[in-house]
């Protein structure tokens, strides 16, 4: 660039238009007169990869005793014609005033001059060109405009510190936004304003309509206390609906932040990532994107894309200038990014365009040479993307089927659901008809339904038939159905009468609503939990469902049991006392509350035991109603189901429903307490003094905190195995109440005390139930595999013929005769065959399942145990 010349570039038709002002060819003994404003249309070759020049032009300017610079360009609307032109303010500064000039670049490459004013100050600040063509600045806080329809400088009627965006709004027509200071009523006093309230409200965003004068409200662009952050805006788009004006815009602010604002709201920010922004202009893609650019004062630009959230998609540095057109000719619009290039004087040197997608050129790349590689290239990106848009409409097409299946699946569960309560209550379950069912698979599968608590012992019947296979119960299998609310769950308790409990095994419970809700599954989740206690009630423990442990070898598990207790860790458990014979279920109460009057009915899965042939025992799937509770919220605010536990002599009474119930909602945790020098007598202190426990009237080593606050209604138990030595086991809600009670209790143990939380039980119990558990492991292989009783009735097959008998006389008699002799080594070859034969034995492989099946059961109750003593 020669000494003396100026620069800008415009975007035009997918065209760069770059104007130059520079001084004529010096010629000896000519004064310099003149200056000449050039202009080249500059186009992209896709075959080259460069810009080439298609046209230029030129408008000479008288320069005696003046100073002649381009104050700015832009392409505005000609409202003679309404065709878009290129537009160009050009300064003519003299001793006394100032001149401007503006002018309109015509297709021909011909100037025109639109207009010109004289002023007797300078334009300096939030100069515009916008429709008409018009003039737009700012001076001394004041708003002035000039078109070419009036050609006559007016000014509008406000104060302002900054003008952020001018353009055209969907019926107010040409509008200009900016920053004034805060306008109060006339009964407010600024002085009464707080510091904080000036801080945002002493300034506010507004808009100005030229053409009518007419102020509109800031708060549909964005709330006013954004008007001190934002230092330009960028209005997208603008419509009215039912006379009410909506804006999407976004804004840039003096903190590096990009802001969304849809209808007077911020709908989404972007932490920019250089500091001082100072413009925004937006790019619409190929792929329907939106990007917003943002230019920095630094010479940084870094672009924005809008998808889900506003993200930063690729910022860039040393950048002149960024335009934004269709250079390439695809029908959308493309970056254009120019970088600063000291080495080289052509401004279109070194350059870049792209749309963040598959569009991407590059200068000082040498596409002369390699122009089929590169445009195979280009291709190829193309096809990909085709290729990718063909991908995703297909993986549309798969989630609307998916949502059909799963829609599909809801039907059936809850046609399952009604069969499962019609099963129970020994009701002939009648499916719809197939002129009813408008998906021709749901009848089909309906068809099929078997029960939801699958049982392999039992073929699966049809729910259209009698319920068959709902086994005999005694009539009063049940003395009592109790519930209890405690917080925010529900406790439900069977107790069973003690001959039908001790026949049962893997007793739980279920929920169901007795209701028809057509959109929601009738059964409710409960939490799985287990109780036991034992007659004297002078032990209590309760037990969570674990984790396993990870296995130390590879069962064979096809049975029901285990594949339901990892699929469905919430199933409802069973809750199981020597004395009380109680089975019990907790559930979430707030989502049965929503319907406000909810019926439920409370069934039992169990598996029952029964004595076979051999003598070995076999379990028998069951599923029993014991019986309906109903729930109102009525009932619930009287406090009918509530808790009570009171204060009686020094004792916490309670009935028994209530104290199942409290232990049934709380998390148990054990902690070894040992001290080496001192007694742990202050821990029998602390939960009667500190914390205000009272022992249960039914079971008095287990004690019930009374302390007002979170930890009230935690219940301990404390056990001393010698004067240095304990368990203490705690009962609570949560968390934060056990960390609590543990900040208190460390405040009075002795300072050498040490707290080692306890995994579950203790160790000498689960050291005999290992005892047990490894000798029922034993005893089964021996049974499965020795006995020659199973091997009869198992069908195992020996190797030996039906032989013939042998007598078996005294030894010697055999051996007096040669007869005997050969009978008695006949007799020895047949035992010898028989005993080799015997260890080649054959097994049929539904019989081997059973016989690995009974082993792994065993096998993984003893490596449980074995983990948690670990």
């Amino acid at each position: 660039m020669l000494l003396g010349e100026q620069e800008q570039l415009l975007s035009y038709n997918g065209e760069v238009l770059v104007f130059q002002l520079s001084k004529p060819k010096h010629v000896e003994g000519a004064a310099d007169k003149t200056m000449n404003l050039c202009v080249r249309r500059m186009a992209f070759n896709r075959d080259t990869k460069v810009f080439v020049q298609k046209s230029s032009g030129a408008f000479s300017m008288h320069a005696s005793h003046s100073k002649i610079e381009m104050i700015c360009c832009s392409c505005t609307t000609d409202s003679r014609t309404g065709i878009i032109l290129p537009c160009i303010l050009m300064k003519k500064k003299k001793r006394s005033n100032v001149k401007y000039i503006l002018l309109l670049l015509h297709s021909s490459n011909q100037f025109e001059q639109s207009f010109h004013f004289k002023l007797d100050y300078e334009l300096k600040e939030d100069i515009r060109l916008f429709a008409g063509p018009s003039v737009l600045w700012r001076h001394a806080n004041k708003l002035f405009y000039i078109s070419s329809n009036t050609c006559i400088v007016q000014s509008a009627p406000l104060q302002l510190s900054s003008v952020v965006w001018t353009g055209e709004i969907v019926g107010e027509g040409a509008v200009v936004l900016g920053i004034r200071t805060a306008c109060l009523l006339e009964s407010e006093d600024a002085d009464e304003f707080s510091i904080s309230d000036k801080a945002i409200w002493g300034s506010e965003f507004f808009g100005y309509a030229i053409q009518t004068q007419k102020m509109l409200t800031g708060t549909c662009f964005m709330p006013h206390a954004y008007s001190r952050v934002v230092s330009s805006v960028y209005v997208c788009k603008s419509e009215r609906l039912k006379k009410q004006l909506r804006i999407s815009l976004v804004a840039i602010t003096h903190k590096n932040q990009l802001i969304w604002f849809q209808n007077g709201l911020p709908k989404g920010v972007c932490e920019l990532p250089f500091e001082k922004p100072h413009s925004v202009k937006t790019a619409g893609t190929s792929s329907n994107d939106l990007l917003f650019i943002v230019s920095f004062a630094s010479g940084n630009s870094c672009v924005v894309q809008r998808r889900d959230s506003l993200q930063v998609a690729s910022k860039y540095q040393k950048v002149k200038c960024v335009l934004v057109d269709d250079f390439i000719g695809s029908g959308s619009e493309q970056l254009l990014l120019l970088f600063k290039d000291d080495s080289n004087t052509d401004v279109l040197s070194t350059f870049k365009i792209t749309d963040l997608g598959g569009v991407d050129y590059a200068s000082g790349i040498n596409y002369k040479h390699d122009v089929p590689a590169t445009e195979g290239l280009q291709e190829n990106g193309l096809l990909t993307i085709q290729a990718l848009e063909t991908r995703l409409k297909a993986g549309f097409t798969s989630v609307r089927e998916l949502q059909q299946h799963l829609e599909l699946q809801k039907r059936v569960i809850l046609e399952s659901c009604r069969a499962l309560i019609d099963l129970v209550e020994e009701r002939t379950h009648i499916l719809p008809k197939a002129e009813e069912v408008k998906c021709r698979r749901w009848y089909r599968s309906l068809l099929s339904l078997v029960s939801l608590w699958d049982d392999v012992e039992n073929p699966p019947h049809s729910l259209s038939k009698e319920p068959s296979v709902v086994p005999k119960v005694p009539e009063h299998f049940t003395e009592k159905l109790w519930q209890r609310v405690m917080g925010d769950s529900l406790v439900v308790g069977v107790k069973l009468t003690e001959s039908f409990h001790w026949s049962l095994n893997d007793v739980s419970l279920s929920l169901v609503m007795d209701q028809g809700f057509s959109s929601i599954s009738p059964i409710i989740k409960c939490q799985s939990k287990v109780i036991k206690l034992n007659k004297a009630f002078s032990a209590l423990s309760v037990s969570s469902c674990q984790i396993e442990p990870p296995p130390k070898k590879i069962k064979l598990d096809l049975r029901s049991k285990g594949d339901l207790k990892k699929e469905f860790p919430k199933r409802p458990s069973g809750v199981h006392l020597d004395g009380a014979k109680t089975v019990i279920a907790v559930t979430s109460l707030s989502p049965l509350l929503a319907f406000h009057r909810v019926c439920c009915a409370v069934l039992l899965h169990a598996k029952r035991r029964k004595h076979g042939n051999d003598g070995e025992q076999e379990s028998k799937q069951i599923t029993v109603l014991c019986g309906r509770i109903l729930l109102s919220l009525e009932d619930i605010s009287n406090g009918k189901f509530s808790v009570k536990m009171l204060r009686d002599n020094s004792y916490c009474t309670g009935a028994m429903e209530d104290i199942l119930a409290v232990l049934a909602t709380a998390v148990r945790f054990s902690f070894q307490i040992m001290s080496s020098d001192c007694t742990l007598t202050p821990v029998n202190s602390w939960l009667l003094g500190e914390m205000e426990c009272t022992p249960f009237k039914e079971c008095h080593d287990n004690i019930f905190c009374h302390k007002a606050g979170n930890v009230y209604g935690t219940v301990f138990n404390w056990s001393l195995k010698n004067p240095f030595e304990g368990v203490l086991t705690i009962f609570c809600r949560n968390l934060t109440v056990l960390f609590q009670c543990l900040h208190s209790l460390t405040r009075v143990l002795p300072p050498n005390c040490s707290v080692k939380l306890l995994r579950s039980g203790r160790k000498s119990v689960l050291t005999e139930q290992l005892a047990l558990a490894l000798e029922k492991e034993i005893l089964t292989s021996k049974n499965s595999f020795f006995s020659k009783k199973s091997k009869a009735e198992n069908s195992l097959t020996w190797g030996n013929e039906a032989g013939k008998k042998i007598d078996n006389g005294p030894l010697a008699s055999l051996l007096d005769t040669e007869e005997g002799v050969q009978q008695f080594r006949k007799k020895l070859q047949n035992e010898r065959e028989e005993s080799v034969l015997s260890m080649n034995q054959t097994v049929n492989g539904a019989l081997y399942q059973k016989i690995t099946l009974k082993i792994a059961d065993a096998q993984l109750s003893s490596d449980m145990i074995v983990w948690r003593l670990s």
